[in-house]
């Protein structure tokens, strides 16, 4: 019976002009040979119609993709009518509702039309359960996920991807072999990551020269290898009061060493791995030994911002009749950050801290290390065991009295006693003519840094 086909989701091929349509059966009409389909998709697109009717005549192949109802067997018997088909007969004039422009006039057609029993199939490796995905995705309800990727795919792979048979065909030893044998046939020459760099012309690794009689004797090297010397502190005081007339002024200097020495300081300190709001139990402790002088107030100026960045300090500074106005202007800023300051070593942390920052010695005054508050101080770093973080170091034959782990000069180094502190340089904003009024010819070595590592040379 032609009911036994209602709802059955089925495939009708129309040839390349009309294209193929797909849906559910809701009409056979032996009489006139048509059938409509409802929800119907037109090459896999949707139609806006809600149902097309189609004539034997324009289809060229029908396909059962799933059945809704069950389906008798066919009878041995040739005259049964057990299965429906649809038979070529004398057609009336009709209009296809779906292409109007297409009228049929009273003519015999013998257009074959051929309709698929459960159970057989010409899609390759088709199977039931691809066959109801198929009457989802187009009699049913649609995803946006069917509609764009239900078609094409071959939902009965025999057997998984061999990942390793593929690997194997790639022989990395033997590609970078061959990339590597170009170079010496002449096609292409390999290069190190450094070395992928076309110079213009020679380096010139000795671009800081100082007058022969200012020059301290030691010479150091930046990572990229160029010469750093050092120089005295003659020279150096000149270069600092000969950019303090041009505008570089002491409050200026001090924020810049401040801001340089703090930066060094949080990355000794751990950097991102240390302060993170994640680990507001384990804030690191530093401790800043400050004298009643210029270098004091570098440390201080160093607690300040080590303060705002969320860091434990504690500034010790002796109670002095004698202190420099920079030191109380920095330290007026410094409690506006921390209040942890303390005048004497016995108020000092007892247990080891994270850091201590060395800035209690004077370059113009050593008579201060016989003070009784500075060989306390010094004392208590000593026994602290923490690493020590010395700020422009003073110069002399008499031996550091606080063992630094790390040095930090400012614009260019001093010529020190030799120990195994390792040195860092410090950029103050000296600009380069200031440099060449005291007889230095320089060129900037700190390249993208404001702090750099300098190595024995």
């Amino acid at each position: 019976m032609a009911t036994d086909w209602l709802e059955s989701v089925v495939s009708i091929n129309c040839g390349l002009t009309l294209g193929v349509y797909q849906g559910s059966v809701s009409s056979v009409d032996h009489r006139n040979q048509t059938i409509s389909l409802k929800l119907p998709f037109h090459n896999g697109v949707r139609c806006s119609l809600p149902e097309v009717t189609f004539s034997a005549r324009d289809i060229k192949e029908l396909k059962i993709l799933d059945f809704q109802r069950t389906v008798s067997e066919p009878s041995s018997d040739p005259g049964s009518a057990a299965e429906p088909s649809l038979v070529p007969a004398e057609r009336q004039g009709q209009r296809d509702p779906l292409h109007p422009h297409l009228h049929h006039q009273g003519t015999n057609s013998t257009a074959p039309i051929t309709i698929l029993r459960r159970g057989q199939s010409n899609v390759r490796g088709a199977t039931q359960a691809s066959q109801r995905k198929n009457m989802v995705r187009i009699g049913g309800p649609t995803t946006r996920d069917d509609e764009c990727f239900g078609g094409g795919t071959d939902d009965n792979m025999d057997s998984d991807f061999d990942f390793e048979g593929n690997l194997a065909l790639f022989d990395k030893a033997v590609v970078f072999s061959k990339i590597s044998s170009l170079g010496s046939e002449g096609e292409k020459q390999t290069y190190r990551h450094d070395q992928n760099i076309l110079e213009v012309k020679p380096i010139v690794y000795r671009q800081i020269t100082v007058p022969q009689h200012q020059h301290g004797g030691k010479e150091y090297c930046t990572d990229s290898g160029l010469v750093v010397p050092s120089v005295t502190f003659d020279l150096h005081k000149r270069l600092l009061a000969s950019a303090e007339r041009w505008g570089l002024s002491v409050e200026r200097r001090l924020e810049t060493i401040g801001v340089c020495s703090s930066q060094m300081a949080l990355t000794l300190l751990g950097g991102p791995n240390r302060l993170t709001p994640k680990n507001g139990h384990q804030l690191p402790v530093v401790v800043l030994l400050c004298g009643p002088h210029l270098q004091g107030a570098q440390g201080v100026s160093c607690g300040r911002h080590l303060a705002n960045h969320q860091v434990e300090t504690v500034l010790f500074l002796p109670n002095c009749l004698k202190m420099q106005e920079c030191v109380s202007r920095e330290v007026t800023l410094y409690s506006r950050s921390s209040s942890q300051q303390v005048a004497s070593s016995r108020d000092l942390p007892q247990t080891p801290v994270d850091l201590v920052i060395n800035c209690l010695d004077h370059h113009e005054n050593p008579l201060l290390r016989e003070q009784s508050w500075y060989q306390s101080a010094a004392l208590w770093a000593n026994q602290n065991r923490a690493p020590v973080l010395s700020i422009d170091p003073a110069v002399g034959t008499v031996p550091q009295s606080v063992e630094a782990k790390w040095t930090l000069f400012l614009g260019l180094p001093l010529d020190v006693e030799q120990t195994e502190s390792k040195v860092y340089l410090c950029d103050v904003g000296i600009p380069k003519r200031v440099f060449q009024e005291v007889g230095i010819s320089y060129h900037s070595p700190f390249g993208c840094k404001f702090v750099i590592p300098l190595h024995t040379a």
